[in-house]
């Protein structure tokens, strides 16, 4: 099918879910501003044709968090992210990320230190790199300086282990070839009695490697939680958040458009769940920085005993505004903190909180 057709071809809400995520990972390393990301996340949501999609992602570097969706899904990726080659150089016009621009101010900085520059065009050039949106304006910045060899190289599209893989596949399909060839041999050359028979080791399968993400209602996950809330939004706002052991689902005013709200789900990475809909502008908000992680962590291993829930586990944190009643323990209107705590036969108990973690009220289980 032609590139042309297929650019025409319907795109289904899966196609768009991964342009979203595409575009959500090359926010989070700088490739996008905020105003830009959500222009693409909209169009996203809007588009009804493959080639739609792909236009959203076509200057984008392929995102570090993007590369195992690519392998494992290269038919999809292939829509949503075209890439003119595989292995060679990022055209002039892609966008750039952080981690680039920070290669070249350690490039410029290098450059000051051995006299290729002076005082006043390092600062000049630096305000410039920090403001470059591609990776053509970062090499304008640089391309008559010298590069040392321990300065990070140019980003690279990832490559395509086809290749390799056949390759790895020829060579072990050989070196089992090989290996039956002399055990074939030994095995003719020894006495056929089952006390000398060779014996072969077994091939054990290689184990993977799994970093462990740390559950999102304890006091470690909460601050890494927070630390990329802040890397992506630029701010610790929300109208309400829920966090369950490896879920995160929350409600934020969109930045800038204090009448526009979305939605997201984070596993890790930040999703968007919901089109952008009207929000209150006088919808009260939570600042999520005046959460006292290391005492709401403590409540939270606590929370069992707290609730007199046997065998109990937390099951949900919510953070929002109290609009029930003072008898939740938080003036109505106010920011409060919910933990609630269950068990494998539906027992389950709950309690309120302060962002600064002092317990409010509890609603224990049989109480």
């Amino acid at each position: 099918m032609s590139t042309a057709a297929s650019g025409r071809m319907r795109a289904r809400d899966l196609d768009r879910a991964d342009a979203s995520g595409l575009l959500d990972a090359a926010y989070a390393e700088g490739q996008l501003g905020a105003d830009e990301y959500h222009d693409r996340i909209a169009q996203a949501a809007a588009a009804k044709t493959l080639g739609e999609l792909a236009a959203l992602t076509a200057d984008l570097q392929t995102p570090a968090a993007a590369r195992g969706f690519a392998a494992r899904r290269p038919s999809v990726a292939r829509k949503v992210l075209r890439r003119s080659g595989s292995g060679g150089s990022y055209p002039g016009h892609t966008r750039a990320r952080d981690a680039d621009r920070a290669t070249t101010r350690e490039l410029l900085d290098r450059a000051r230190a051995d006299g290729q520059l002076s005082e006043d065009e390092h600062d000049a050039l630096t305000e410039l790199a920090a403001e470059a949106r591609t990776l053509g304006d970062l090499d304008d910045l640089v391309a008559d300086l010298q590069r040392p060899r321990d300065v990070a190289p140019a980003p690279r599209p990832p490559r395509s282990h086809r290749r390799q893989w056949y390759r790895a596949a020829v060579a072990v399909a050989a070196a089992l070839a090989a290996c039956a060839g002399f055990l074939a041999v030994t095995r003719e050359a020894e006495p056929r009695s089952a006390a000398q028979a060779p014996t072969v080791a077994e091939l054990g399968s290689v184990q993977p490697v799994v970093v462990a993400t740390p559950s999102l209602v304890t006091a470690e996950g909460i601050a890494l939680f927070l630390r990329n809330y802040q890397r992506k939004f630029g701010d610790l706002q929300v109208d309400e958040l829920y966090l369950h052991d490896d879920l995160a689902t929350l409600t934020r005013a969109v930045p800038g458009q204090p009448n526009r709200k979305v939605q997201y789900d984070y596993r890790g990475g930040f999703a968007q769940s919901h089109e952008i809909e009207t929000r209150k502008t006088d919808t009260p908000s939570v600042d999520l920085a005046a959460l006292n992680v290391d005492t709401i962590g403590r409540a939270l291993a606590d929370a069992p005993a707290t609730t007199r829930v046997p065998g109990g586990v937390v099951t949900l944190l919510r953070v929002g505004v109290n609009g029930l009643s003072p008898g939740y323990g938080v003036a109505t209107g106010q920011p409060v903190v919910e933990i609630h705590v269950g068990n494998s036969v539906k027992e389950s108990g709950h309690f309120v909180l302060t962002p600064a973690g002092e317990v409010r009220r509890v609603w224990p289980f049989g109480g």
